[in-house]
């Protein structure tokens, strides 16, 4: 099988660090929020090119806590995506704010013009959490124009966008927050649930660190209600040791199978999204587009092959179930996003894939003849 992710032969390149992480950890007896996790915040924030870091449970969490250390009131409109996963939005919910749902552009990420001429309209909105999908960076500089001609706060979520840029700027530099997450399949992928926040104002990295550890401004002096949701050491421990140091190399990795991906695959019932620069994405997914009611068919044509791939995501946040029980707006009719709901694939680009995999997975995508009877 070509698997989307393939955990068994990176555990089988890290194993010997990792294994020396929890050595060292175990031996430490100390296992929340020590030198580990503060060992981890620097080595983050110097790679992202930010002064701080703050660890967190998961990536929700980081978006939740990112917009309350920026004092989102609760019933603040908040503009947002409605292709990504569910967390960005229930990070919104669960800070109090309301969802505001913005069509994305041909790339799948928000329309930065789109938002432009909504928040002239409605001089409400304040609160601004885009993603950075699929490894792919927004156009930073209008985000900073966005930012500074509406006086935004801004969380970027960067869950799938670690080390992407646009224009020579870096996801997650723009806005006074960024959130990421460690999930097991992101390219820095933890042994489990982990996230951070990342900042360069050092009153919001204060904030953030107390509201994640019960909202503590002291031991046993509550000053917020806060979250439990610390990053342990055993996880930052092996970030640092086993995964952080390899993210440069894995994400080249990336980078030339998608270059292939793209010099390559040349049939004509599949489109590509794609940035304007193969290095500038870090390609967390590949996404393709399938002709309207020819996803399963041609998913179907590669399981055959033994190639596993990935739908991302096939219902927008707007149409979930959830929200029936939340207020939230959509701006526009969703008509972009809805197209990538109903026909993104994404293809195999794990760093561990092999060349032969590589070979296969383009000359299954250039056999595949639809059936459109």
């Amino acid at each position: 099988m070509i698997l989307q992710n393939d955990f068994k032969r990176q555990w089988e390149f890290v194993e010997e660090r990792a294994v020396g992480a929890v050595r060292r950890v175990g031996a430490s007896g100390w296992f929340i929020l020590g030198l580990e996790v503060e060992a981890f915040e620097k080595a983050l924030a110097e790679f992202w090119g930010v002064a701080h870091a703050v660890g967190t449970g998961n990536g929700l969490d980081a978006i939740e806590i990112g917009l309350r250390c920026l004092k989102l009131q609760p019933g603040d409109k908040v503009l947002t995506t409605p292709l990504s996963a569910f967390a960005t939005t229930l990070g919104i919910l669960r800070a109090g704010g309301v969802p505001v749902f913005v069509d994305v552009n041909t790339t799948g990420g928000i329309d930065l013009q789109q938002c432009r001429d909504l928040l002239k309209r409605d001089n409400s909105i304040r609160f601004f959490v885009p993603v950075h999908l699929y490894g792919c960076a927004l156009e930073m500089e209008e985000l900073a124009r966005l930012k500074s001609d509406f006086e935004l706060r801004v969380v970027e979520d960067c869950a799938q966008s670690i080390g992407a840029s646009r224009g020579g700027i870096r996801a997650g530099t723009v806005g006074q927050v960024a959130a990421t997450s460690f999930y097991p399949t992101k390219n820095l992928g933890a042994l489990g649930d982990a996230g951070a926040l990342l900042t360069n104002d050092a009153a919001v990295a204060e904030a953030a660190r107390s509201m994640r550890n019960y909202g503590q401004s002291a031991h046993y002096v509550h000053s917020e209600f806060g979250l439990n949701s610390r990053l342990d050491e055993l996880h930052a421990a092996i970030l640092r040791d086993a995964f952080l140091p390899n993210l440069t190399t894995w994400t080249d990795a990336r980078r030339r199978t998608a270059k292939k991906y793209l010099d390559r695959i040349e049939n004509p019932s599949l489109q590509f999204v794609a940035p304007s620069s193969v290095m500038d994405s870090v390609w967390h997914l590949f996404p393709t587009l399938v002709a309207r009611g020819l996803r399963e068919q041609f998913q179907g044509h590669l399981r055959a092959r033994g190639i596993v791939t990935g739908v991302h995501y096939p219902r927008l946040i707007p149409e979930q179930t959830a929200l029936k029980k939340g207020a939230w707006h959509n701006a526009m009719d969703p008509v972009n996003a809805r197209r990538f709901a109903q026909g993104e694939l994404s293809l195999p680009i794990h760093p561990f894939l092999t060349e032969p995999e590589v070979d296969a997975v383009i000359a299954a995508c250039n056999d595949w003849k639809p059936d459109q009877s």
